[in-house]
């Protein structure tokens, strides 16, 4: 099979994600192709010179040559300090006809198309997302898209038509944008100016603009196929490639299907015939829906947090893995250092203020809560953080935004306990959660991923009850509020020893413990003089096929053994406790529901945090962080390397913050 050569002069960042979707590798115009080359690809963008010096080059070498143009589906955020979009995909106008010959096709294939334009209509996804979704200034008016590569009198045909039907005062001229969103001036651009003709706000978010338009006018512009996807009335004057369908009022073109085609045939064969995509995230290939729902996932960030977002005694080098999971195109970030700073910011803007749950400023809530601001939003780690730990200064792949309370305080309620408590699990939320927890089984992931696995760890007697009973830090939140009376790790050593006297125990000291950096160590002495054994430095995934039960406080510990099928008792109330799941040794009476374990997955895992990708910045799903996670080896909860190796993280995540990163 001969190779694909891919012809750009696209800044670095774009032209591997051209290559990737061209399936080749990146040629040099100077110099003949490698062995083997076939085709050539290049992106063709218009008014940039590529398509001509590609067609010389392939000429030249007796090459084949591939003409792709942008994708129809636009990048919304570039990734972490990245000066470019990335390119989520493109379009190949020669397998797009080869697919309207072969015909609409089946059933399953229309439903695929009514997807697609669910999609992009309830997300207002379309060929430019650079600019949020918001209220469309242009509603009701008429939309002439301009745009670079046709000629100059062919546009001033179709702005001439435009007026021909409505007055001039209706008119809005859709600037043209390049691939990273910004607007490129057209001929009807300052054809627009000439004759006092707006220009319609925002076109880098072209569904959007199109969506509230009465309809759209246009040559071959993207914008054109925007507008048949969102429902818009189409005139078109140009060899778009969705015009003569018979979709649109079709004045430059005769009809060429013989069949009807119907708008979701146009969407299968545009989105998934015509085009490849790529996850910005993963680098991978992906289809059509993947790439709209990585789109999907920032406009939802987006809209969750427009406005201000003050962030208020933030620690400096966690500013940037906190910033990614609050960033809004609607909105802007600021961090201040105290309660009473913030709190003057968002009375002026009505914006919201976020902190880190475990340093929430006293009263703060209350008062947000008495001058009728949005309530405080709390943030704390998610469940599959990170390979490392935080107090190490690894960043976090997870994080939860609570507006009611924090998931470790059982004595209120907090927005995972309701969505527990009350949500509706679909039977198709629960079938992900069962395919999720076979899957965070099956690749040994926890919350930290540290330790050393290791078999034959726990040297119980042949018969005896093993219970792993998982050390936690004595200082934290979730134990000075989750068992508050226990007496610590001590107290819970005591406590499962005076309820199981003839089991073997395997007390495990918490990483964060182990590594030195925080409060709850027993002597070892101490320890033994009650548990059987003290294992250090272990990965509690290899503990678990060694053990038959689980004893905690609060630990997340337990949360974990319930995904891998173990018995798991409470001496604290963490927020997996109370639903007929385990022994528990306190009540909360909010907590009134019995829950099957993967409703628990569902709503810890899939609805309650938010993911971001660590590499990126991206916002994510939770099966990219399980492959992120799986792909790195644990760590020792015993960095070598000395201090270094534990501040160096901290001095990345620091600069990362200062770049704004």
């Amino acid at each position: 099979m001969s190779r694909i050569g891919v012809f750009t002069t696209l800044p670095a960042e774009q032209a591997a994600d051209l290559a990737l979707l061209a399936g080749g590798v990146r040629i040099d115009a100077g110099r003949p192709p490698p062995a083997g080359t076939g085709a050539v690809a290049v992106l063709d963008r218009g008014g940039a010179d590529d398509g001509m010096r590609a067609a010389a080059y392939a000429a030249r070498h007796g090459l084949g040559l591939l003409r792709l143009r942008p994708g129809l589906i636009g990048a919304a955020r570039p990734r972490r300090f990245a000066r470019h979009l990335p390119l989520l995909g493109v379009f190949d106008p020669a397998a797009f006809e080869e697919a309207l010959r072969r015909g609409p096709g089946d059933a399953a294939r229309g439903q695929l198309g009514r997807a697609l334009i669910e999609q992009a209509r309830g997300w207002r996804i379309g060929t430019a997302n650079t600019a949020a979704p918001a209220a469309a200034a242009a509603a009701g008016h008429i939309l002439v898209a301009d745009e670079i590569g046709p000629a100059a009198a062919a546009l001033a045909a179709v702005l001439e038509a435009a007026l021909a039907d409505h007055p001039a005062g209706r008119l809005r001229i859709l600037p043209a944008v390049d691939l990273d969103g910004r607007t490129v001036p057209g001929p009807l651009t300052a054809e627009a100016r000439r004759r006092g003709i707006a220009l319609a706000p925002a076109p880098a978010a072209v569904a959007t603009a199109v969506a509230a338009a009465a309809a759209v006018y246009a040559w071959s512009a993207p914008a054109g196929f925007d507008a048949l996807i969102q429902g818009t009335p189409l005139i078109t004057f140009g060899p778009a490639f969705y015009a003569g369908l018979g979709l649109a009022d079709d004045r430059g073109c005769d009809r060429r299907t013989p069949v009807p085609v119907t708008v979701e045939d146009l969407a299968a064969a545009a989105y998934l015939d015509g085009s490849r995509h790529v996850d910005p995230v993963t680098g991978r290939a992906c289809d059509a829906l993947a790439a709209m729902d990585h789109v999907r996932r920032v406009i939802e960030q987006d809209r969750r947090f427009s406005g201000d977002t003050v962030v208020v005694a933030m620690k400096p080098w966690k500013r940037a893995n906190v910033g990614a999971f609050l960033a809004s195109r609607l909105g802007r970030l600021r961090y201040r250092a105290g309660a009473k700073a913030a709190l003057r910011l968002v009375r002026r803007r009505n914006g919201r203020i976020a902190t880190w749950a475990s340093t929430e400023p006293p009263g703060l809530a209350d008062r947000l809560a008495a001058e009728g601001l949005p309530p405080l939003l709390r943030i704390e780690d998610g469940f599959l953080r990170s390979v490392g730990l935080g107090s190490n200064y690894v960043a976090a792949s997870s994080l939860v935004l609570d507006r009611q309370g924090i998931y470790y305080d059982p004595g209120r309620p907090s927005d995972l306990e309701s969505l527990l408590e009350q949500h509706p699990f679909s039977e198709e939320e629960r079938a992900t959660a069962r395919r999720l927890a076979a899957l965070i089984v099956e690749r040994g992931l926890t919350k930290y991923n540290v330790g050393v696995a290791a078999a034959g760890l726990v040297q119980a007697p042949a018969g005896a009850c093993r219970i792993l009973v998982p050390g936690q830090v004595e200082d934290d939140a979730s134990v000075r509020l989750g068992a508050p009376d226990l007496g610590g790790n001590l107290g819970l050593l005591r406590a499962v020893r005076a309820a199981r006297p003839e089991a073997w125990i395997v007390y495990k000291p918490h990483p964060d413990v182990e590594a030195g950096n925080r409060k709850g160590r027993i002597g070892r002495d101490l320890a033994l003089s009650i548990a059987d054994q003290v294992v250090d430095d272990a990965s509690v995934v290899s503990l678990f096929g060694q053990v038959d039960a689980v004893h905690t406080m609060t630990s997340l510990v337990g949360f974990e053994a319930l995904l891998r099928g173990l018995e798991v008792a409470t001496y604290g109330l963490p927020f997996y406790a109370g639903w007929g799941l385990t022994l528990d040794r306190r009540d909360c009476p909010r907590r009134r529901r019995r829950l099957a374990v993967d409703e628990l997955v569902a709503g810890t895992l899939l609805l309650y945090p938010a993911y971001v990708d660590p590499e990126t910045g991206l916002p994510c799903d939770v099966w990219t962080v399980v492959e992120r996670l799986s792909a790195q080896a644990p760590r020792s909860v015993h960095q070598p390397g000395g201090r270094w190796a534990r501040v160096a993280p901290f001095f990345q995540s620091l600069w990362q913050s200062l770049r704004g990163g």
